[in-house]
């Protein structure tokens, strides 16, 4: 009988953490509106240095966990590499869109006005072009997905966003006829994976060869976990502190734009899954597969919402949205994969 594993208290109700730091976010933006506004002014090449601060203490953990070394199995799982490459990469960002177009530019026509709507589909292509990275542990755990498939996966998808997720996202916020300061969205990339990918992977080099990869693995990272949590539910205060005002004047845009994020997340999941049993991969493979497909790297999606539209924009407040839906939805998910089990 498999063993029934379990998320840990924090990840699980990631959900009513998130909520409680909505509710602070907006209270503290109405009781402090002025100070919010200075504070949301201190910006250097229009990146929010207390955001990016935060931003970064919630990535350099994550990127502590790669271990590029994995890469050299590649080939003993090509199919599942290959599946998910093409989930993430090619259809994944285009899906999003399609659905946000949807909604945003044709549905959603009696409660967001045009030019509002193309902010909206910003923030969705940017989670859209942006494939989970740490989370995806978490998941693949859950479902008992091969550990060292998922690692591989992960460490595929961060490389890949080095050279893709800038192209891609050009190419979706050309299309929706957004102006796209490339400089901004290059130094995105920068300051929030290359600088972390690279401190995380010296990191672990160097205290891998110091200590030893079981010290590293169990007594170093787990003291880091609470604090790129922390680092998460202070940025979500900080955001909805500035995001406050266009919250209480329409306080259903939250739900308006949770739709289409939760279609797009099990539009992904069922993709993926299916794709993988018509390859006859193996649960341990499929699972992740799909897990990875249908989350996203918030951290880095609310980050450039953040430098390339601004604090208080609806792009930053989509990406926000999709971490409050994520959680809930995910742990749906690795019900469904538990259920379907063979």
């Amino acid at each position: 009988m498999a063993d029934k594993r379990r998320i840990g208290f924090f990840e699980k109700y990631l959900s009513l953490w998130v909520a409680l730091c909505i509710g602070a976010g907006i209270g503290l933006g109405h009781l402090f509106g002025d100070s919010m506004q200075m504070l949301s002014r201190l910006e250097v090449y229009r990146v929010n240095i207390p955001v990016a601060i935060l931003i970064w203490a919630m990535i350099y953990p994550m990127m502590l966990q790669i271990d590029f070394g994995s890469l050299k199995n590649v080939g003993k799982t090509p199919k599942g590499l290959i599946l998910t490459v093409i989930v993430n990469w090619l259809i994944k960002p285009f899906t999003m869109a399609f659905f946000a177009w949807v909604f945003f530019d044709k549905l959603y026509t009696a409660w967001i006005n045009p030019d509002e709507a193309g902010a909206y589909i910003a923030g969705a292509i940017l989670l859209g072009a942006a494939p989970c990275t740490a989370m995806v542990f978490v998941w693949s755990y859950l479902t008992n997905g091969d550990p060292n498939y998922t690692l591989v996966q992960v460490s595929v998808n961060d490389l890949i966003i080095l050279v893709a997720f800038v192209p891609i996202v050009g190419l979706l916020l050309g299309i929706t006829d957004i102006s796209i300061p490339y400089e901004t969205l290059f130094a995105s990339i920068v300051i929030f994976v290359v600088i972390p990918l690279a401190a995380g992977y010296a990191t672990n080099k160097w205290l891998t060869l110091r200590k030893g990869k079981e010290w590293f693995l169990t007594h170093f990272l787990p003291r880091f976990k609470p604090v790129s949590i922390l680092a998460l539910l202070l940025t979500l205060i900080l955001l909805f502190a500035f995001q406050g005002g266009n919250i209480l004047q329409n306080p259903l845009i939250i739900l308006l734009i949770a739709v289409p994020l939760v279609i797009q997340t099990y539009f992904i999941f069922f993709i993926t899954w299916f794709m993988g049993r018509k390859l006859k991969l193996s649960h341990a493979i499929c699972s992740p597969a799909a897990m990875i497909g249908a989350s996203n790297f918030f951290e880095l999606a609310v980050a450039v919402a953040i430098s390339l539209f601004g604090l208080q924009s609806p792009a930053a407040l989509v990406t926000v949205v999709g971490v409050l839906v994520e959680v809930p939805v995910m742990l749906s998910l690795v019900a469904l994969a538990n259920k379907w089990r063979y």
